[in-house]
């Protein structure tokens, strides 16, 4: 088990909280200095009034630490009890929020200033709780029934991280053969390609011993991002869900994927993409929240990603979708397909409609495009994807590739930063 250095942020009515402040702004640089993760364990009422702008001068302390800490070493934030004020932002500044069900709370005023300020009726749950910000905000990133079941999980997560972002992924012994066959997976993909399967039956038949630890399960789920482990190396994968949305891309996913796989690009983890994608979200309300620039986000992490990327297209890769999805063109080290899969710029009834407009005969044509484009072969003899395999081996093939990948080294040119479209 891996050792952490914990940073405390708890306020109590008998004491102020700069000594706090202070021993917490201390841990952070001997954090950085030593390449330790920080674990934050939150329970805070805000400022204390009485401290004035010193309680003020503490918080951004530490809020520069976090940011001067991103990337270097992993950041975790539990909830466990109200989090108020100046107090939310150093754990929306961490890479993970992780809240306790019924008794933590995040939210920049409390329901009485909301009241008196917007005349609305709020509870301190409706306002700021667990599930407000696991499944509408998306500030949490998970919770858990009680404090004892959050240590424990944040204990199993931990061991999915490495210490620093100067240390490769964790390798753990494995039981789990690694080129055991998943026979289960040649039947996943129905053969209609209307109907949905769970990609989390996929994720969990391929990655060692079916454990899965799933980051935002109720945010945006028609994609799906966590940690596993292959032949006991730690990997980061990310998946379109065809349950929910038919799995298409939009604001809401992109931003939850992209920075996952940012997170995984810092911290040296090898990232596995399952590739079910019709597109992005069409409609007014995603082209007026920003859809373009959303979706460019997750388009960014994946591109600038230098860590091993692994692409496994399932069903459909349709369209710009595709290409956002770790395609060959965004530096994937090894795409494969499926023979289910298809890859083209969209479904052949859209397709056909469109280029045969007013003309009769359209199922002749339909039946013409998918035996051209609705297969993965055209992308196959391009060089687009690198092979098209049996989906039972596809446990035995991403082991091997990431044996061969551990050596990858792949760098960006040189910036102070890059200017990801927020």
């Amino acid at each position: 088990s891996q050792t952490a250095m914990a940073a405390f942020a708890v306020a109590r009515s008998s004491c102020g909280l700069l000594s706090g402040l202070k021993a917490s702004f201390k841990t952070f640089g001997q954090a950085v200095m030593v390449g330790a993760p920080v674990i934050g364990l939150n329970d805070s009422g805000g400022a204390r009034i009485q401290e004035g702008v010193e309680s003020l001068a503490g918080y951004a302390d530490i809020f520069l630490r976090n940011v001067l800490a991103s990337g270097v070493v992993p950041q975790i934030s539990l909830i466990m009890g109200p989090c108020a004020g100046g107090a939310v932002y150093s754990p929306a500044l961490t890479d993970f929020t992780f809240m306790v069900k019924d008794t933590s709370y995040l939210f920049i005023t409390g329901p009485d200033v909301v009241k008196s300020v917007t005349n609305e009726d709020v509870t301190q749950e409706e306002l700021g709780g667990a599930k407000t910000h696991t499944a509408v905000s998306g500030v949490a990133h998970r919770a858990f029934e009680n404090d004892i079941d959050a240590l424990l999980n944040l204990r199993n997560f931990f061991n999915f991280l490495p210490l620093s972002n100067q240390d490769p992924a964790p390798v753990t012994e494995c039981h789990d053969p690694s080129d055991r066959l998943v026979p289960g997976l040649d039947t996943i993909v129905p053969f209609e390609t209307t109907k949905a399967y769970d990609m989390l039956d996929i994720i969990q038949g391929i990655v060692d011993e079916r454990e899965f630890f799933e980051i935002m399960p109720n945010y945006a789920k028609n994609i799906v991002v966590g940690f596993a482990r292959m032949n006991g190396r730690t990997v980061g994968i990310v998946g379109n869900q065809p349950k929910v949305a038919s799995g298409c891309l939009d604001i809401n996913s992109s931003v939850k994927g992209a920075r996952f796989v940012r997170f995984c690009d810092a911290f040296n983890i090898p990232i596995l993409t399952f590739v079910d994608v019709p597109g992005f979200l069409p409609g007014t309300s995603q082209e007026y929240g920003g859809i373009i620039r959303h979706g460019a986000k997750l388009l960014f992490a994946f591109a600038e990603a230098t860590v091993p990327k692994i692409t496994i297209i399932t069903r459909k890769a349709y369209g710009g979708a595709y290409d956002v999805m770790s395609s060959k063109h965004l530096r994937g080290d090894v795409n494969y397909a499926w023979p289910s899969a298809e890859v083209a710029v969209m479904g052949a009834k859209g397709a056909v409609q469109i280029i045969f407009r007013g003309k009769s005969n359209q199922a002749e044509q339909e039946a013409e495009y998918v035996e051209k484009f609705a297969n993965p072969f055209p992308a196959a003899v391009r060089g687009f994807v690198d092979d098209i395999i049996v989906p039972s081996t596809t446990r035995k093939r991403i082991c091997r590739d990431l044996e061969v990948l551990a050596s990858k080294k792949q760098t960006n040119p040189w910036k102070k930063h890059a200017n990801i479209p927020l």
